[in-house]
């Protein structure tokens, strides 16, 4: 079987986005060659270890690259895909040169590109991610493994912004809380919940792929009696009240439905929101403040941010 690799050259402000795009698409993942990586000082803080050459990524933006198989519906899915990237400008967010190649692959050295690309990655104090056919054995007796398959959907979980979602929830959540996950796309946040002890979870996600690859790394887990997947709209499913709801999505459509949250959570529950770029900080904070909601940490990252709220006292 032959597929074709699309090859998408943008900015960093717009990676996820044109990611989702490509999910969107049919591509079951994304592989994303980001400019600055190879001169990124990385903290040794996890024993991570980094073997980057500069001829595997581009001279400046990000590179996102997605898998689709070569059929007749081929052309007409690479017109919705020009078409939706170039509609992102609505949304103020800068797609770059948009320059966008494809070129035929065997299936057999598709299989082969994906595995390069993913090694197991300790993310945080607790948290290390594992690609399913690495051998990794656990340093810490503490440590929780996410494994997790990129072929599936979504990448590997050590974008900036879910490791920043998974280190807010290894320090806030505790056993026994209900958490929701909104816009679960690889079920990674309720995946890493569940392993810190929550007892019931719930994952929405509007897209269908989402809501498959979701139900699959969570079996791949073994937390599939913890975690609820629910295909659905934002928080429009969600009628009982949690300990914590998260949401790693852009900037925009959590204000969106920020009021929504609040109602949803009792008082002193916390709202965890990342998918923002640094630039939007100040707007995302604002509204959150106007809604009812008390700031208690912001976290950059990449410039990327995280923010913990929690729902103000009456």
């Amino acid at each position: 079987m032959k597929w074709s690799e699309i090859s998408i050259h943008t900015t960093h402000e717009a990676t996820e986005a044109v990611a989702n795009i490509l999910h969107e698409a049919g591509a079951s993942g994304v592989v994303i060659e980001d400019s600055v990586e190879p001169d990124r000082i990385h903290e040794d803080r996890f024993g991570e270890i980094y073997a980057l050459d500069k001829k595997d990524f581009p001279t400046d933006g990000v590179i996102v690259k997605a898998y689709l198989p070569v059929n007749s519906f081929l052309i007409e899915t690479m017109k919705d895909i020009e078409q939706a990237i170039e509609g992102l400008t609505a949304f103020g967010l800068d797609i770059g040169q948009n320059s966008i190649h494809t070129h035929e692959i065997d299936e057999e050295d598709w299989a082969t590109a994906w595995k390069k690309y993913y090694h197991p990655v300790k993310i945080s104090g607790r948290f290390t991610i594992v690609p399913t056919w690495e051998q990794y054995d656990p340093v810490d007796s503490d440590e929780l493994i996410i494994e997790l398959d990129p072929g599936m959907a979504f990448g590997t979980g050590t974008h900036p912004t879910t490791v920043m979602c998974l280190q807010a929830l290894e320090k806030y959540v505790r056993e026994g809380d209900t958490v929701v996950d909104v816009g679960t796309g690889s079920g990674v946040l309720s995946i890493g919940a569940a392993l810190l002890g929550a007892s019931q979870v719930h994952a929405l996600d509007l897209d269908d792929v989402a809501v498959v690859a979701a139900k699959e790394n969570i079996k791949l887990n073994h937390v599939e009696e913890k975690i609820h997947v629910t295909h659905g709209n934002l928080l429009d499913s969600v009628k009982e009240p949690a300990n914590i709801i998260v949401a790693n999505i852009l900037a925009e459509v959590i204000m969106s439905f920020s009021g929504d949250a609040y109602a949803i959570l009792p008082e002193d529950a916390l709202f965890i929101v990342s998918g923002i770029i640094g630039q939007k900080r100040d707007m995302v904070k604002e509204d959150l403040i106007s809604k009812g909601f008390d700031i208690i940490e912001s976290v950059l990252m990449e410039d990327w941010v995280a923010i913990v709220a929690q729902k103000r006292g009456v």
